[in-house]
């Protein structure tokens, strides 16, 4: 892995700084009572650059897109042989369950996200961009056609999957119902 330089290594504490300044206000005083240029103002940056990181007041909260979508997609890609792809994505998701639930703002910031619309709306449409590029993993993984429909369709249910394992007490049982669901399908849970 080669070092950062200086120029990227400023880049990245600035996107850092805006999305910490952003996260603190949002959290003390909700996101619709906190302007764009009241986080760049703390954040000590212009509204120009804060926009050059960041392409909406939303996306100020949610910066891990691409890193979420990279382990999204080794889960199947990586998986240990014998491994199903649902069980895949659900070990996946049961592990990304444990870090968040472990933060201490994790409680916190999802009451901001469900309490307030545009975030929700904006959390759901970021998460759910992944589908395509999962379906397309899936699909290369089983030596599926592209636009193989079950595969749109695992990947759909997949991602959709995310917020009802997240919103359980018990996210592990949660995600193991949904996902042998997924492994086995409707009939075969209803027969057991």
């Amino acid at each position: 892995m080669t070092e950062l330089g200086r120029r990227e290594r400023k880049k990245l504490q600035t996107r850092q700084s805006i999305s910490d300044a952003a996260l603190e206000l949002f959290m003390a005083r909700g996101f619709d009572d906190v302007g764009v240029k009241e986080i760049a103002d703390t954040a000590d940056v212009s509204v120009t650059t804060l926009f050059k990181h960041f392409p909406s007041k939303e996306s100020l909260l949610f910066d891990e897109d691409e890193e979420q979508e990279s382990a999204l997609l080794g889960a199947v890609r990586d998986r240990p042989a014998g491994t199903s792809i649902p069980q895949a994505l659900r070990d996946h998701f049961v592990e990304a369950a444990k870090g968040h639930a472990d933060h201490p703002l994790f409680a916190d910031f999802q009451r901001l996200v469900r309490s307030t619309p545009a975030l929700r709306t904006y959390a759901h449409r970021m998460w759910m961009r992944h589908q395509e590029a999962l379906a397309q993993v899936i699909a290369t993984d089983i030596g599926a056609p592209e636009d193989d429909v079950r595969c749109a369709a695992l990947a759909r249910f997949a991602l959709e999957a995310r917020d009802l394992i997240f919103d359980r007490p018990d996210r592990e049982r949660a995600a193991d119902e949904v996902f042998g669901l997924l492994e086995h399908g409707w009939a075969a849970d209803q027969q057991a």
